[in-house]
């Protein structure tokens, strides 16, 4: 009431946040710029009326966050797909999609083959691409349990965290006292994309000190019964390897063979070694080939499918994994569609469904003219700024689904609406008393929850019922009762394990503390991949790639930008302006630098600039105002926050086959800042 939509533009990301809670659902009026009440009834009936009146079904796109409950999910992906579409956006789509893509053709399933108990029985940790400190702080718990036993833990990652040097836990009061427990025994350091040739090297280690083993009468380093058992394609692997240049693999990753001697040293030393990752691994052109690289090497020593050894690609929302798991996937299984038609008796859509990038494009176009966000803030966590905006303003409608303010309601079609949900946390009351939801967690744990703290509004619906709502008004109750699921969140979770196998019993296994494990068969040693076997993939040093082809232009000129979360930042919401881990206080338009770079680009520590990408297809993509701040970072990278750097990204620079944004190797210029 206060504002209008322009004067809410004008404010940062960390002002919009501060203005607490939506209490009650909204509808933009054009006339006045102000967003304004209106009712429940009539926001599902504008929803349902834009929807009907679409030519195909496909001219929408639904986005869920992973904020969403495995309960609404399921929900939200019955109700699309019997209104006739797979176009299931998803978050997933922007940070995990390429290890979603990669391990299916390697071990057979997307997920983590390891669960919390296998640290304690771990003797060496591979930390790929990832700051636990700031995105998986419970995690850290579990490293620093791990170095106290003696365990060796590498960080792998262009920057040194604080987090993984030394880390005290405040569960732990001596902690705090002593300085904190040494988490890392070892960092290395590969340039921005350099991910899949240390992996590679590693590997190619890793095979040399076997045959040295062989050729001396020694234990062998591979794992040679599993490999016979368990593997298929590892002779053709093996030799790629022998013929990979070392000087190529050393160039590529920025890592000297020293370093990875070193690494492949320790790898070898392991009985029982985990290997995780963050976004670091999943947002470059080659994420696909470098996440089954580690694959191969992880199972070049059987460290896969035993007690303290395993793949762990870590998510940082708290039910991303969850969502994929209950339907939210824009390019489903026909086994899943299949069951959804036995047990429901419709025929879901077979064609493949839009991501996150291709939905952008299609808005962009006018191939889709209403787009329904549950949770998040698609706006800003998307790639391409300014573009990501033109498509959105170019809807007919946008909704979203939202606790608290935030751009994208700001980004809005012709039309939009704004429905506030209960938090995680309030008590959500339904016709049968108190109802939980339920999240899978990256190691595959299904948990129970139930809000505590009263409602912020009681005007507030759950997440449940406003999907269930928007069905009703879109779908009627002829073939399913949505509104009967919203009175007791016990009966979709009855419908999931109609449609899942895995969550047989569903009610009765997540009411035990402690809640229950979907054990992928890749953690008993089941393939479920083409051959049966766990599969070796072969992947040759890329030879062009739109970096190069940047750098053969601009010479040392070019540089490669990697964008990262703040300390007091969780995905796009901004906390505070502080990053203390990194020495930053106070602002957020900062680009970290290494020393010899900024004499190299002839600045100073404490000058301002322009970023400029260097993308060939015309469009000035830019990022202005930032800070130079002189870290310890390889030379030839950058770093700095997103959201603020996203226009930096083109829209189609994507990684191969999961179409995941490369945000973390972005080609740039520096210019000297044209205003402070």
């Amino acid at each position: 009431a206060r504002h209008t939509v322009t004067e809410l533009l004008a404010q940062s990301d960390y002002e919009l946040e501060q203005h607490g809670r939506l209490t009650e659902p909204l509808a933009y009026d054009r006339a006045s710029d102000r967003y304004l009440p209106i009712s429940w009834s009539d926001a599902f009936a504008l929803t349902a009326r834009h929807l009907r009146a679409l030519p195909h079904p496909d001219q929408a796109s639904f986005y869920t966050s992973g904020r969403t409950s495995n309960e609404t999910a399921f929900l939200f992906q019955l109700f699309v797909r019997m209104y006739g579409t797979n176009n299931f956006p998803d978050c997933s789509n922007l940070c995990h999609e390429s290890t979603s893509r990669a391990l299916p053709a390697t071990v057979g399933v997307g997920k983590a083959t390891v669960i919390l108990d296998d640290f304690e029985h771990a003797d060496t940790v591979l930390v790929f691409g990832q700051n636990p400190a700031t995105n998986h702080p419970r995690m850290l718990n579990e490293l620093r349990e791990c170095a106290k036993r003696g365990a060796a833990i590498v960080s792998i990652n262009p920057l040194k965290e604080r987090g993984l040097e030394r880390f005290a836990s405040p569960q732990h009061p001596l902690d705090l006292v002593g300085g904190g427990v040494a988490i890392s025994s070892m960092f290395i350091r590969p340039t921005l994309g350099g991910d899949f040739a240390l992996i590679k090297g590693v590997a190619k280690r890793v095979l040399e000190l076997d045959d040295a083993a062989v050729a001396a009468g020694a234990e062998r380093v591979l794992d040679t019964a599993f490999l016979a058992e368990h593997c298929s394609g590892f002779d053709a692997f093996a030799a790629d390897l022998r013929g990979e240049s070392w000087q190529a693999l050393a160039a590529d990753s920025g890592v000297p063979w020293s370093d990875i001697d070193a690494l492949a040293q320790t790898y070898a030393r392991g009985k029982a070694v985990i290997a995780t990752w963050g976004m670091g691994l999943t947002q470059h052109k080659n994420s696909v080939a470098a996440i089954q690289m580690l694959s191969n090497l992880m199972m070049m020593r059987g460290n896969i499918g035993k007690r303290g050894a395993g793949l762990c690609p870590v998510r940082g929302h708290s039910n991303v994994q969850g969502d994929r798991t209950v339907g939210i996937e824009d390019k489903p299984s026909q086994t899943f569609l299949d069951r959804l038609r036995d047990v429901y008796g419709f025929e879901p859509p077979r064609k493949h469904g839009l991501d996150a990038v291709d939905t952008i494009a299609a808005m962009r176009d006018g191939r889709v003219k209403v787009f329904v966000g549950l949770g998040g803030n698609f706006a800003m966590a998307t790639p391409d700024t300014p573009l990501t905006f033109e498509a959105l303003r170019n809807c007919a409608l946008t909704v979203q689904i939202s606790t608290k303010l935030n751009r994208s309601h700001l980004i809005h079609g012709k039309e939009a609406l704004i429905l506030p949900t209960l938090g995680r946390t309030e008590i959500d009351m339904q016709k049968s008393g108190p109802q939980g939801v339920t999240v899978e967690d990256s190691m595959c744990m299904v948990h129970l929850s139930y809000g505590i703290n009263p409602p912020a509004s009681r005007a507030l619906l759950s997440e449940t019922a406003i999907v269930a709502g928007i069905a009703q008004a879109v779908l009627g109750s002829e073939r399913t009762d949505w509104l009967a699921y919203v009175d007791d969140y016990a009966r979709i979770r009855d419908e999931i394990a109609k449609v899942l196998d895995a969550f047989h019993d569903f009610n009765a296994r997540v009411a035990k503390p402690g809640g229950f494990h979907l054990t992928p068969a890749s953690r008993e040693r089941r393939w479920l991949t083409p051959s049966g076997k766990a599969q070796f993939i072969v992947h040759p040093l890329e030879k062009d790639t739109p970096i190069r082809r940047a750098r053969a232009l601009h010479g040392d000129r070019l540089m490669v930008l990697m964008t990262a979360r703040s300390h007091d930042q969780y995905n796009t919401t901004i906390y505070a302006m502080d990053d203390r881990y990194r020495g930053v206080y106070g602002q957020r338009r900062v680009l970290f630098i290494h020393r010899e770079d900024l004499a190299l680009q002839g600045f100073a520590a404490g000058d301002w600039v322009d970023i400029f990408t260097v993308w060939n297809d015309g469009i000035e993509r830019r990022a202005d105002g930032f800070l130079l701040v002189e870290y310890d970072i390889p030379r030839g990278c950058l770093g700095a926050y997103f959201p603020e750097t996203n226009p930096l990204i083109p829209l189609d620079s994507v990684a191969d086959i999961s179409n995941t944004p490369t945000s973390k190797s972005v080609p740039v210029l520096l210019r000297r800042a044209a205003a402070v």
